[in-house]
């Protein structure tokens, strides 16, 4: 059974690590934590790899009668934003993974913050992440988990507030965030995207 691979958008530097922008590697990193497929209480732990990207091979979670789950890529580029296109394109190649067990998880400005969306292609929304990848390879058909981090206020300039770090009340509900965002990941891979959708679409 081919892997999957679950890749988290994101800027490369601490300058960039707490910012909104980076919700989606943060949630890569959630999944690492998770690691089934190590001793209890492992972390996996992220290599450099040739695609440009950090990587860890994991199994997501355990399933009925306490089988590991699924096998799985967590990847972070570690390219700026703008060029995150050319390192999944090359993880997908390097691992043999189709492009329908693609899994993107990304910031979304359009979705109330804290909410969860999962979709499956359609457009870029002006992420200049996402418009990355669709162009390097070639298609728009690949899922998607959306974490909410809402509009910014006032006149504030989007591009500045995905750019800046959560604020303080936001980081007091991040690890419930990151929780969520992670649980969709594995409930997209282990139910498909409909039931998923259905789970973590309904009002919470």
């Amino acid at each position: 059974m081919d892997p999957w691979l679950i890749v988290g958008l994101g800027n490369p530097g601490p300058q960039y690590a707490g910012n909104r922008h980076n919700v989606g590697a943060m949630v890569v990193g959630e999944l690492a934590a998770r690691d089934a497929s190590g001793a209890a209480g492992s972390r996996a732990s992220f290599k450099a790899h040739r695609a440009r990207a950090s990587v860890a091979q994991v199994r997501l979670g355990t399933r009925a009668g306490g089988a590991p789950g699924p096998k799985a890529v967590l990847a972070v580029p570690s390219t700026y934003m703008n060029t995150s296109g050319g390192p999944v394109a090359g993880l997908l190649k390097y691992f043999g993974v189709p492009l329908e067990r693609l899994v993107v998880v990304h910031d979304e400005l359009d979705i109330e913050a804290g909410a969860i969306r999962l979709k499956r292609g359609g457009g870029e929304g002006g992420h200049n992440g996402l418009r990355s990848v669709t162009q390097s390879l070639g298609s728009k058909d690949y899922l998607r988990v959306r974490v909410g981090i809402g509009r910014p206020p006032g006149r504030q300039d989007p591009a500045d507030f995905v750019l800046k770090d959560f604020s303080k009340l936001e980081r007091a509900n991040l690890p419930f965030l990151l929780d969520d965002a992670a649980d969709a990941v594995e409930a997209l891979i282990e139910v498909g995207l409909e039931a998923a959708q259905q789970r973590f679409h309904a009002p919470r």
